[in-house]
């Protein structure tokens, strides 16, 4: 049974990440360390005694598509209802519309032991969070006064409406079409498929965002406004009126994520409402509806970075259960009666140990990403080490790191938890399988990993014209010196071995920035993902460094840091490889798929 780590999730945030520091500096106001650690055991506290109770369940059951509509697992839309009921959705919105206004490095933590209790149920909340924020930031007074609170408070939930059967990740070739009205509202027609939490039968109304074109829009993603939908529009007095003209077509039947459910949705055919056409309203501006919708999904890509730690606890947690309560042959050195328990040997002890090690160092890079967010939107960022704009770049270069490193990481974690059960793992009755089919989908939405990677090269690495990624390596730096400087014999080669990560980082950084500067765009994309994979590592063995050095007790945390540094980071070198040559064996290997059979 999965339990929230609160007491790790505490001090990552305190002491790796910056909530700490930025406590004490008053960037939060009164905001005050025991009132963080009441929210972070009240979160762990629900995912423990209501989440993950229900969390077999709704992956054995699925969602349903029935005559009246998307009916949830069994038990999941009244766990929906507590779960709001307890303020949970408006934790990190906006305060004039009911949110509690607290730093997203709250949001994301719960968003962790929420999603270790249950991914498929914890999707909804956080498309619903997403839709919320880009109203907040986009819409105008008159939407916001109508559906805002509404929407903060969870008693009506949201999606985001984007691919299409002919436009999935390039957005541009999407077909959806909208037509205005006199009345200034517009008529949206068409089909989106992947649509998460499209339909069900947790709150009364469900508020869409659409991506639609208008017929005189430019080509391309120039073209694209966004428009809020609602299934039900809503009356004066604010309640649900009538059924506007929108509906789910079907369920994906998908390897995992059952409970959630995954709907086609189609817009327009005239099943609903008087006339055909489902009614919406503009958020920003005609033709800018990317931008708009770009507030959604770069916050989005960070919840589904934590999917990736949240998964990969959950996994770390069983297959250690596990191994120590399996016996099977004899450890080295065992002197105990009968067989001794798998923990006992060497390999299975090592990969528990890497499964922990990866998981605790994602865990920092996602939190370290929340917390720059945080400082980009405080008046007061200075105080912790950068104005806005410093943290705007540390939170825009964090942004792929965190969803493609985390996510991988779930995926790999949860099959080493399946072999650490060994054939029970494969059986679905010890849940070890469900992680690992639940978490296979979060390196593919939200911009698939190879798609961050490129984001990652060209847009972010380039920001202040490499000066801020520069900046950020000097930080690693630091951090590998103060390790050196503490001549803690526990520390082992963790200093060495981060000294070698590091440059190996900063050498592929400097041939990736001057490859970009010199128009070889395909050169660069060509290492793009072993480079963020590189980035990842190394921010790990930093993070868990900065952990070890943070932690007085100088024993746990020292120990796992030590044994990142000793057989992790070796990976960063076969990387570098990979980036600085990988382009001239791509390009001679392209004929091989070609070739049949």
């Amino acid at each position: 049974m999965y339990k929230a780590p609160v007491e790790d999730i505490a001090f990552t945030l305190k002491h790796v990440a910056g909530l700490g520091p930025a406590l004490r500096a008053g960037v939060f106001g009164d905001l005050a360390e025991d009132l963080v650690d009441a929210i972070l055991e009240e979160a762990g506290r629900f995912s423990a005694e209501e989440i993950v109770p229900l969390a077999a369940k709704g992956d054995g059951q699925g969602a349903r598509l029935t005559e009246k509509g998307v009916v949830l697992p069994d038990g999941w839309a009244d766990l929906y209802r507590r779960w709001a009921e307890g303020g949970w959705n408006g934790l990190a919105l906006d305060a004039g519309f009911g949110g509690q206004g607290l730093p997203h490095m709250l949001n994301v933590a719960a968003l962790e032991m929420w999603n270790g209790g249950s991914m498929s149920f914890t999707l909804g909340p956080v498309l619903t969070m997403g839709a919320a924020e880009a109203l907040s930031a986009h819409g105008s007074d008159a939407l916001k006064a109508i559906y805002l609170e509404k929407m903060i408070s969870g008693e009506w939930m949201a999606t985001m409406n984007l691919t299409e059967p002919g436009a999935g990740s390039d957005l541009g070739g999407l077909r959806t079409r909208a037509e205005r009205c006199e009345d200034g509202s517009y008529r949206i027609f068409g089909q989106k498929i992947f649509i998460t939490w499209g339909d069900h039968d947790a709150t009364e109304n469900i508020i869409h965002l659409v991506l639609a074109r208008l017929p005189d829009a430019p080509a391309g993603s120039r073209g694209i406004s966004l428009f809020l939908v609602p299934k039900f529009l809503v009356e004066e007095d604010g309640a649900p009126g009538a059924r506007n003209d929108l509906h789910c077509h079907s369920l994906e039947h998908k390897l995992g994520i059952h409970g959630s459910p995954t709907c086609t949705m189609i817009y327009g055919d005239g099943k609903f409402g008087t006339e055909p056409g489902a009614i919406g309203y503009l958020i920003g501006e005609e033709n800018k509806g990317l931008a708009c919708m770009f507030t959604m999904m770069n916050n989005a890509r960070l919840a589904v970075g934590m999917q990736g730690v949240a998964i990969a606890e959950a996994a770390t947690q069983k297959a250690l259960a596990y191994a120590k309560e399996r016996r099977q042959g004899k450890a080295p050195g065992w002197s105990g009666e009968g067989m001794s328990p798998i923990i006992e040997h060497p390999d299975i002890a090592r990969t528990l140990l890497v499964m922990k090690a990866l998981t605790q160092g994602a865990r920092a890079i996602c939190y370290a990403c929340a917390h720059a967010i945080d400082m980009s939107h405080a008046e007061t960022s200075e105080v912790a080490g950068g104005d806005a704009r410093h943290f705007a770049d540390r939170a825009a270069l964090l942004t792929p790191i965190a969803k493609s490193f985390s996510t991988d990481i779930g995926v790999d974690v949860a099959s080493m938890g399946i072999q650490v059960h060994g054939g029970m793992g494969f059986i679905e009755e010890t849940g070890a399988a469900r992680l690992l089919r639940d978490a296979r989908i979060a390196p593919i939405y939200e911009g698939t990993n190879g798609i961050q990677a490129i984001d990652l090269v060209t847009r972010k690495l380039p920001l202040s014209g490499g000066d801020h990624v520069r900046g950020f390596i000097g930080e690693l730096k630091a951090i590998a010196v103060a390790v050196d400087a503490s001549n803690r014999p526990g520390f082992g080669q963790t200093a060495t071995r981060l000294f070698s990560a590091i440059r190996d980082l900063e050498e592929t950084t400097e041939w990736l920035l001057a490859r970009l500067a010199e128009g070889q765009q395909a050169q660069a994309l060509s290492g793009a993902t072993p480079y963020q994979r590189l980035f990842g590592l190394t921010l790990s063995g930093a993070y868990l460094a900065k952990a070890a050095l943070a932690d007085e007790a100088m024993s746990r945390r020292e120990a796992l840091c030590r044994f990142a540094a000793e057989n992790l980071l070796g990976e960063t070198s076969a990387l570098k490889g990979a980036i600085l040559g990988g382009s001239e064996s791509l390009a001679a290997a392209r004929n091989v798929l070609e070739e049949v059979g």
